[in-house]
């Protein structure tokens, strides 16, 4: 039965998680309430779930890494919880919220390794999980492009053009407004985000089968994919909260595209899987 409130909790942490990200990053107070009580309810379940698992088991500390795992998501989400009483800041629960996901959603597939019902089932799940961070890197191109265009296009405005100059800056007449480049390089951040996350939680249930357990996630490519989603959070945060445009903006677009790269290049180094490997 404590797999049941587990789910229950772990459904509600993925809602609260998409619920934090227009309350923080637009100041949506509605969106804000109902994060909270989405959170809310989730750490309720998950406290029943936790102590309905403990009295069965005849035991008050949790063993085995995937109790741990849940235990220590609750402690999350706990904090959390007392630093949003305390403090009324709800930012935090940008990066709390879908960390606490993280770590109960593996406990919450049950306690056993988690098999697929077919052979073609998994491939699906293979396919959308390598189809979903493709996306996210391509919006991330996407994304960099807009930015560098920007700067050429702002260095071409700032340029008092004589005859000469004029000639020299005439081939990149066909450049969008700076605004209209502006607001591209930002849809296509928004846009890879959701991306990437959903390909995250794919890869965390496709973890699940493989036989080597929490060692899967000291691959450097696993790590390396998760560093570039918090840097994605801390990116899509700062312009959202400092009003960051232009030249900045371009800058900090450009260390998450630097971040990309380097997950790239530890699909060279990692033994674990690439997506080209079964």
């Amino acid at each position: 039965m404590y797999l049941l409130w587990l789910r229950a909790a772990a459904v509600l942490y993925s809602a609260a998680s998409v619920a934090v990200f227009p309350a923080v990053l637009y100041g949506l107070s509605r969106w804000r309430k109902i994060c909270v009580h989405l959170a809310g309810l989730a750490v309720f379940f998950h406290f029943v779930s936790m102590v309905e698992m403990l009295v069965q088991a005849h035991r008050w500390m949790p063993v085995g890494v995937r109790e741990v795992e849940s235990l220590l998501g609750l402690a999350v989400a706990a904090l959390f919880f007392l630093v949003w009483w305390l403090y009324e800041a709800i930012s935090l629960g940008i990066f709390a919220l879908p960390a606490t996901f993280f770590l109960v959603f593996v406990p919450s597939l049950g306690p056993d390794r988690y098999t697929f019902p077919s052979q073609g089932v998994r491939v699906s799940w293979l396919v959308a999980h390598i189809a979903a961070l493709l996306i996210s890197y391509v919006a991330l191109c996407f994304s960099m492009l807009a930015s560098v265009l920007y700067l050429i296009q702002e260095r071409r405005i700032k340029s008092k053009p004589s005859a000469l100059k004029a000639s020299h800056w005439m081939p990149l007449d066909w450049l969008p407004p700076l605004d209209t480049l502006e607001r591209i390089a930002h849809a296509t951040l928004e846009f890879g985000f959701p991306c990437m996350t959903v390909g995250l939680v794919i890869g965390s249930v496709l973890a699940q089968e493989t036989p080597l357990g929490a060692s899967y996630f000291l691959d450097p490519k696993v790590i390396a994919s998760f560093v570039s989603w918090v840097v994605y959070v801390f990116l899509l945060l700062v312009r959202r909260s400092a009003g960051l445009r232009g030249r900045r903006a371009a800058y900090l677009s450009g260390a998450v595209f630097a971040v990309m790269i380097a997950v790239w290049a530890a699909n060279l180094l990692s033994h674990v899987h690439r997506f080209g490997a079964q």
